[in-house]
């Protein structure tokens, strides 16, 4: 089943779009099924679960985590991730820095923004994250790599404000790339959609889709971390 959901899925996505299958909850087991379907990147949004499934799986896959990220469990994940989407404080990418020092690795970086209309959503304004940009905390981090921006549209069916919530991060990456990442070819990437609203992120420019119950069905259990 989910190799069939998978390949459907995989059918309404460009090839220079990456997609994500967000496998938080689900049983190892599921992540496998995928992998063996060709899947190689997954999303997850506890640090203890994904490094446990890390332990797991084959080591080729690339993890993202995607979740609000607290600063006492980046040394559980700073080891082997491949990108944080959830970047939204100088602390945390302080914070992150400290463990890949440790790790003798750069670690990719994303900055999340809030452009929901709701309060639970986290991230960052534009002014936010020009300060952060500008500060000179900022410029002493050397094993952070802020690779493109990231956010969540409100949980609504008026497509017309998920249109434009997304069009604004869009516009939100156009300023951070012309004002500080103009010479910077790795600070491409615009990770919005998920299994409800991935096609008009798509349409409004998003590089990476977090696809997570199209995939794998509705979550199937919890996991403490």
């Amino acid at each position: 089943m989910i190799k069939e959901n998978l390949n459907k899925v995989r059918a309404t996505i460009p090839n220079n779009v990456t997609l994500i299958a967000v496998s938080k909850t689900k049983p190892v087991v599921d992540l496998q099924e995928a992998y063996d379907a060709e899947q190689r990147i997954f999303g997850e949004n506890k640090a203890l679960e994904m490094r446990d499934k890390h332990q797991e799986l084959p080591k080729d896959i690339q993890w993202h985590f995607i979740g609000h990220l607290q600063t006492n469990k980046i040394k559980y994940i700073a080891p082997f991730v491949s990108l944080i989407h959830s970047i939204d404080s100088i602390s945390l990418l302080e914070a992150v820095n400290k463990e890949a020092v440790k790790n003798n690795r750069v670690i990719d970086c994303l900055l999340q923004f809030h452009i929901a209309q709701e309060d639970t959503k986290f991230g960052l304004d534009l002014k936010e994250a020009e300060e952060l940009l500008k500060s000179e905390s900022y410029k002493d981090l050397k094993n952070i790599n802020i690779v493109g921006v990231m956010g969540m549209a409100t949980f609504t069916d008026d497509e017309n404000q998920i249109r434009n919530e997304f069009k604004s991060l869009k516009n939100i990456f156009d300023v951070l790339k012309e004002s500080y990442f103009k010479d910077n070819d790795s600070f491409k990437e615009i990770s919005m959609g998920m299994s409800d609203d991935y096609p008009i992120a798509i349409e409004e420019g998003a590089t990476m889709v977090r696809v997570g119950s199209k995939i794998f069905g509705a979550r199937s259990y919890s996991v403490n971390s």
